[in-house]
């Protein structure tokens, strides 16, 4: 059974476009939803693994065409590697916009912010 999990660790190759670090720790998504792909192929089949519809929203940091469609990209290409996923949809959210507040802990180590708690700004 394909997991939120399983999506979170799969997205953390999946990297900002302009902050080296991936998007789960930089805190970009906001909601997975996984669904059963009744209409994949070899549905109902005994022995035929299921496949999953995943729908992804995230707040980009930056929100140029370029940087979004590799964040799109990267995303769609990343879950196509995993054999129970069947098709993604990803939508950008305006609202509410990311800060760097939603950087995770291990986000904040890996941008080098980690000894400094309230250091928010990102050169």
């Amino acid at each position: 059974m394909l997991t939120e999990s399983d999506i979170l660790t799969a997205l953390r190759d999946c990297y900002d476009p302009v902050l080296p670090c991936n998007i789960v720790d930089l805190g970009l998504i906001r909601s997975i939803t996984i669904t059963p792909d009744l209409e994949a192929p070899g549905s109902n089949i005994p022995g035929v693994p299921q496949k999953h519809r995943i729908h992804i929203q995230l707040t980009p940091t930056n929100q140029t065409e370029d940087a979004n469609a590799q964040l799109q990209a990267q995303i769609t290409n990343r879950l196509a590697g995993l054999e129970a996923v069947s098709h993604t949809t990803i939508t950008l959210l305006d609202e509410p916009t990311w800060t760097p507040l939603n950087i995770t802990p291990a986000g904040r180590k890996i941008l080098g912010l980690d000894g400094h708690p309230h250091l928010v700004q990102i050169r």
